[in-house]
């Protein structure tokens, strides 16, 4: 809140701008949201590739991890071996072309002992050629917008889900405007599921999260929405995406 002049404001000019809709303005409450958990980090830097944009690192930097938003120049196996995990935004194989011609540097690096992390893509676009991962992997159009629905547990004992953190039915509570989107439906058998999922009324989605070795180090696919839990101050989600990010560190 200020003050001016006797007069006080406590509202946000918030702009709205598709290409699809009229631009809008809007007046919402000036507010901040601050969130206490109990978070140990994985690890303690991070490369992030943008994609279509979003706010993941700087909520990330806000938990304490040093970030570098990483140009394509800045993709060489040398340069990303300084990261705990390279982390990939959100729709990035449909709107970096240059992608595609990385993805041998990402591999090298994951089988070198690294950690890569891809948010989810959308079928429709991709981009021609691109490898999201170094194992099979076809996306879906499977989403999960309740967000109150319950998660499963599929693989409890895995240590994504406890190591550094311990990850419970706790850690989904509080999720906003859905669970995740575009989930694979298909994957090859060295992925681990490690969540299930839906709506109700709908089959198990059990494609939101897979994990798998890859040489030395991991390969992430994840539909959930991160983008959105992250910036929004989700306590639970902090404390899975820091599982994701720590794996590299778990011998």
């Amino acid at each position: 809140m200020a003050t001016v002049n006797g007069q006080r404001y406590a509202k946000s000019l918030v702009s709205i701008e598709y290409d699809h809709i009229p631009a809008q303005t809007i007046l919402l409450p000036a507010e901040a949201k601050v969130a206490r958990t109990d978070l140990t980090r994985g690890g303690d830097r991070i490369g992030y590739i943008m994609g279509a944009g979003d706010k993941v690192p700087a909520s990330l930097r806000q938990a304490g991890y040093t970030v570098d938003v990483l140009e394509d120049r800045d993709i060489t196996l040398e340069n990303l071996k300084k990261y705990d995990a390279v982390v990939i935004g959100i729709r990035a194989y449909t709107t970096v072309e240059r992608l595609k011609f990385q993805q041998p540097k990402l591999f090298d690096y994951a089988k070198q002992g690294g950690v890569v992390v891809v948010q989810y893509n959308t079928t429709g676009t991709l981009i021609p050629d691109a490898e999201l991962t170094p194992y099979k992997l076809k996306l879906g159009r499977d989403r999960v917008t309740v967000e109150e629905t319950e998660v499963r547990l599929l693989a409890a004992e895995h240590q994504v889900l406890n190591s550094p953190n311990k990850i419970t039915a706790k850690d989904f509570e509080g999720w906003v405007q859905e669970r995740g989107l575009y989930f694979p439906s298909e994957w090859g058998p060295e992925f681990t599921p490690i969540l299930s999922c839906n709506d109700p009324g709908e089959p198990a989605r059990d494609g939101s999260l897979l994990v798998a070795k890859y040489g030395e180090g991991w390969y992430v696919y994840t539909g959930l929405s991160f983008f959105r839990e992250l910036p929004s101050g989700v306590p639970g989600a902090y404390r899975l995406f820091a599982n994701l990010v720590g794996l590299g560190k778990i011998k």
